[in-house]
């Protein structure tokens, strides 16, 4: 007798609801009945959109050429600028033949993934590690290798460990600075030792820059290829508008690699979505192409509140927060707290702390589960300085009652 067949392929039934919209949707549904949820998981900017870049997506709707099909790869303007950007930016040098515009940088991400990889070819990933990397990899047929870290090194790898998880089957490194969920930012140093590692050993790189923008106090963002220009023809960096413009609903990022990588990515997103929307191409232009005056002022905002966030996690009983120095998250970890009774509760793991949290007092946050870690909370601090304040003395309040 015939087994009978799945209504959903294994391939997709196989991944997972991203955890972070997940809580996100649930705050927002209880926020919609009325109750005075604060959410602390979605990993979006609560500033708008600067006025610069919403008009220049206001002109575009108005302009017939932007009514049409555009080339799959994106609008030859904005690779240009993509192309500038990225030399100013991380003084790294390429044309704009390798840069590929694609519908936010989670499609980069699957197409990096997609063009590199063959069935069981391994991917080292850190963890903590942002939830859709996983599913990306597996998707695109590879298998993740998880190297984890934790709080007592700053949540940063070394070579050693990197190297005790390579095998004959590794054929990709994925590396992230400034680090989502953690907020970890590499120094160079080790930026070029990895970078330098995996040079000899042959590995490609896919890193994920799109928190390049949002460094705080002494830390400062270096782009792997340029520290190490002999890795240029095995990386592949993935970016985007999305963190540092506040434009997380535009959906317009890129990849930026090798010709012959960046044309097969191409081509598959000829037939996945064919171009990214013309009017928020336009947006983008105007961001990459214009001064980062409002950037600035919103690391201004995130710098205060991870300082307050960080200070105040840090004076809960049992809680340990390393300081973050880029994106606009804090990790902290709660191992100490699990297993004990917490108000007439007991949280045996971080998913059910959470729900806790949400249930008790009304805040959303993200357990570590999804990061591959457990025994850790992720908090985004891009949220009002009123919110973050109400929200963390809940947290404190509850947390607090542990005995």
């Amino acid at each position: 007798m015939t087994a009978p067949r799945t209504r959903v392929s294994r391939r997709i039934g196989a991944i997972a609801e991203s955890a972070t919209l997940a809580v996100d949707a649930r705050a927002k549904a209880l926020k919609a009945q009325g109750r005075p949820v604060i959410g602390f998981g979605a990993g979006e900017p609560d500033f708008p959109t600067p006025d610069y870049i919403v008009q220049a997506a206001i002109a575009a709707c108005s302009d017939p050429a932007m009514h049409r099909y555009t080339p799959a790869a994106g609008l030859p303007a904005l690779r240009e600028a993509i192309a500038a950007k990225t030399l100013r930016d991380s003084q790294f040098a390429v044309d704009a033949a390798q840069v590929l515009v694609t519908n936010g940088g989670k499609q980069a991400i699957y197409n990096a993934f997609a063009a590199l990889l063959d069935p069981g070819d391994e991917v080292l990933v850190q963890a903590p590690y942002w939830t859709t990397y996983p599913e990306s990899i597996q998707l695109a047929g590879g298998v993740p290798v998880i190297v984890t870290t934790d709080e007592s090194t700053g949540y940063l790898a070394t070579v050693e460990q990197l190297e005790a998880a390579r095998t004959d089957r590794t054929k990709v490194l994925l590396f992230v600075s400034p680090s989502n969920p953690t907020g970890a930012v590499y120094p160079a140093e080790q930026v070029r030792a990895i970078g330098e590692w995996a040079l000899e050993k042959g590995l490609w790189v896919v890193t994920d820059e799109i928190y390049e923008h949002l460094i705080y106090g002494d830390a400062q963002f270096t782009s792997m290829p340029a520290l190490v220009p002999g890795l240029a023809e095995q990386c592949v960096i993935v970016n985007g508008v999305a963190k540092t413009f506040a434009m997380t609903g535009w959906r317009v990022g890129w990849m930026i690699g090798p010709a012959d990588i960046i044309k097969a990515a191409g081509n598959l997103q000829s037939h996945a979505t064919s171009n990214v929307s013309n009017v928020a191409q336009k947006a983008a232009l105007a961001a990459v192409t214009g001064d980062l005056s409002a950037v600035a002022q919103m690391r201004e905002a995130f710098d205060r509140r991870r300082r307050l966030m960080v200070s105040m996690l840090n004076d809960i009983p049992g809680v340990t927060c390393p300081e973050p120095f880029g994106a606009f998250y804090a990790y902290p970890s709660v191992k100490e707290l699990l297993g004990r009774n917490i108000g007439g509760h007991v949280a045996h793991d971080t998913q059910e702390l959470s729900a806790l949290l949400l249930d008790e007092v009304e805040v959303a946050v993200v357990p570590g589960e999804a990061f591959g870690t457990p025994g850790y909370l992720r908090l985004s601090y891009a949220l009002g300085d009123d919110d973050l304040v109400q929200g963390v003395g809940r947290i404190a309040k509850f947390l607090g009652q542990a005995g």
